[in-house]
């Protein structure tokens, strides 16, 4: 069978294995596999280097699919090419404990790189993969050892191209030079609403030309040679970004909905997809039908990755022993491991530190880290003094290509998926800092972060009211609720430096899900109290920090920077004869995962009566300030004004709480 004819074969398998997936599901998109089988064929047969019996291989060449809803797409290919995804698996698409989602998932599906569905993330993913891949090479590659010189091929759509975090992320990489990303859109002209010409009129390749890509035209989709000589272009540079913009057919081969709106998002229907399949030349019946022609380019392809992954592994072989330091620093990451003694450098706090901010303790411990976790990058959007996210002597991205202090610039959403593009690689411990107030520009991204178990860590300062003068546009109130509602994301918000260091060794040794440290703009005394306990009692989450007495009357619940406030209140009370408990409850979700008896121990049922402070939304504390309970918090915006302004206008003074117990004694 000659090459032309294989192709074709193949690329009507992928069309119609699309099209009964989701007739099957009766749910799905089965119009955009339909417009891009053809380009995905020649990138999958002619470029991409893969190699379905080592999906983890740091060398592979990663392939992103930002338009997740074309998942269809991406589960033929995989199956093709001879991944772990056999035919029962497409036959199951989208139901329950398939390999199949409905959009593709991470850990999940072999060979799936990243979970797309949410518009323009998974390009920001690829910005972030081909950044990790540059960091990568400058970190290991040495003369006659290449170990990393993989390239990151993105499909993207018109949706992807709309969205903000597309033009952030794409705007970076074309700053960074990043050579080697190679972007295909897929220029069908269709949303869901209709032609996109109802809200999208700009000229793209003159946006991504702005930005400092390279761009290229295909003027028909289906044009397997035009298309192999726009990919092997974009190969070629290696000097900027590429983009590829083709223009394709939504539901290539469908008589009355090719080119709408209606092949986007639902079945064809029983009468579309018989007249399809006659259009396309495919049989009929039986449904899901795999020649063994369909396979062919497509194993062929396996094959050539499969002989790459052997060239690879003899040149590790040969790196371990030359470079036998790196090898095994290399192997450690693989292997999910911190380096033996990381933590001997961490900061002590000395009893006669001076009060610290916790934004600027956690910049201390960034930098007592840096050294022997070489693989630890990250940076700020555009408040590196703010959030004390520099490490002091390495180079920045922009100025080598293994600088590990990224400059992200205005851009908190990208920073988001760029950081859990990097995490993808496995071998980098990526961080990003911005103020807690926009953490909100960010959400999709953490949210995803912790869907994918991603080790990430976010840097949030400027944890509440207590900014002060920037006013409430700064000050965050319902941040920290809506944060703890993620499901799979730790987030500490620690009292004082010694917590601080403690947080980020949580952080560290946490190896699936991202951690949200959130931390304060004004300093903080460190107490006694947190030097005797806060090294064993915050990575439990939370824990007895003063007792105060043998039968304290009340409880004090305090997280961040309250819990000065509770020590202070405390010891005000006690010269009232109050005895109280303060409890310091840096992290729910650390606290949760701890045996039943020490929550109990810590916050006795049917104990003292319990009044939690916290400058934020009271939302959700209603668990720990139990049966009789009182939350201070923060119910509505805070002001423009100094912090003690602020603090005494919404109750967070010695006097408040004092009086709050009391009342809540009588």
């Amino acid at each position: 069978m000659n090459q032309a004819s294989s192709a074709g074969v193949a690329i009507n398998t992928i069309r119609c294995l699309a099209i009964d997936m989701v007739e099957e599901a009766n749910s799905g998109h089965p119009g955009a596999p339909m417009g891009q089988a053809a380009l995905a064929y020649v990138l999958w047969t002619r470029f991409l280097r893969f190699n379905p019996d080592e999906p983890q291989w740091p060398n592979r060449d990663r392939f992103v699919l930002s338009c997740g809803h074309a998942s269809a797409l991406l589960y033929s290919l995989l199956h093709l090419s001879g991944y772990d995804l056999d035919i029962e698996e497409l036959v199951r698409f989208r139901q329950l404990g398939s390999k199949t989602p409905g959009h593709p998932e991470h850990g999940l599906t072999p060979g799936v790189e990243t979970t797309t569905g949410p518009l323009g993330q998974g390009l920001g993913n690829g910005v972030g993969m081909a950044m990790a891949e540059r960091v990568l090479a400058a970190q290991f590659n040495r003369d006659g050892h290449s170990l990393f010189d993989h390239r990151t091929w993105v499909i993207v759509s018109d949706g992807d191209l709309m969205e903000g975090v597309a033009s952030e992320a794409c705007s970076l990489a074309g700053h960074l030079r990043l050579g080697k990303l190679n972007v295909i859109y897929d220029d069908n002209g269709i949303t869901i609403d209709g032609e996109t010409s109802l809200s999208f009129s700009e000229d793209v390749a003159g946006r991504f030309e702005a930005y400092g890509w390279h761009t290229q035209k295909v003027s028909e989709g289906n044009d397997l040679e035009d298309l192999s000589t726009a990919f092997a272009a974009a190969e070629a540079v290696t000097d900027r970004p590429s983009l590829i913009l083709v223009r394709t057919h939504i539901g290539f081969g469908a008589p009355t909905k090719q080119d709408t709106a209606a092949a986007h998002g639902s079945a064809l229907g029983a009468k579309e997809v018989l007249a399809t399949k006659l259009a396309l030349g495919w049989p009929t019946e039986p449904t899901f039908l795999v020649p063994e022609e369909a396979k062919t380019d497509l194993h062929a392809a396996a094959d050539r990755g499969r002989s790459s992954f052997e060239q690879w592994s003899t040149t590790l072989q040969a790196y371990a022993e030359a470079h036998p330091g790196l090898s095994e620093d290399l192997q450690r990451r693989q292997r999910r491991e911190l380096p033996a003694e990381w933590e001997t450098d961490l900061p002590e706090w000395a009893a006669d530190a001076c009060p610290v901010a916790t934004r600027k303790a956690s910049g201390v411990v960034l930098n007592a880290l840096q050294a022997k976790l070489t693989e630890l990058i990250g940076g700020s959007a555009d408040l590196t003094g703010s959030n004390n996210t520099f490490l002091d002597g390495l180079e920045t991205a922009l100025e080598a290509p293994g600088g590990r202090n990224l400059h992200f610039g205005v851009r908190e959403h990208a920073m988001g998926a760029i950081l859990n593009g990097m995490a993808l690689s496995g071998l980098l411990r990526p961080y990003g800092g911005t103020f807690l107030v926009f953490s909100d520009y960010m959400r999709a991204s953490i949210r995803l972060a912790a869907l994918m178990k991603l080790p990430v860590v976010y840097v949030f300062t400027h944890d509440s009211i207590f900014l002060g003068e920037d006013g409430p546009t700064h000050q965050p109130e319902g941040h920290l609720a809506s944060l703890r509602a993620i499901p799979g994301l730790t987030v500490i918000r620690p009292a004082d430096a010694l917590e601080t260091t403690a947080a980020w060794r949580c952080a560290l040794e946490q190896t699936e899900g991202p951690t949200a440290l959130v931390l304060t703009r004004q300093e903080l005394r460190i107490s006694d109290e947190t030097r005797k306990h806060a090294s064993s009692g915050l990575p439990r989450g939370s824990y007895v920090l003063s007792e105060g007495g043998a039968n304290p009357r009340a409880i004090l619940v305090a997280t961040g920077s309250e819990v000065t406030l509770a020590l202070d209140a405390q010891s005000a009370l006690a010269e009232q004869g109050i005895p109280v408990r303060v409890v310091s409850l840096p992290s729910w979700e650390i606290f949760e995962r701890q045996s039943p008896d020490y929550r109990d121990e810590v916050l006795p049922p049917g104990g003292p009566r319990r009044l939690v402070l916290e400058a934020g939304s009271p939302l959700g504390w209603e668990r720990y300030a139990g049966p009789g309970g009182e939350i201070l918090g923060v119910t509505g915006f805070g002001a423009s004004a100094p912090a003690a302004d602020v603090a005494e206008k919404l109750g967070f003074t010695t006097e408040n709480v004092v009086a709050r117990v009391k009342a809540m004694l009588e």
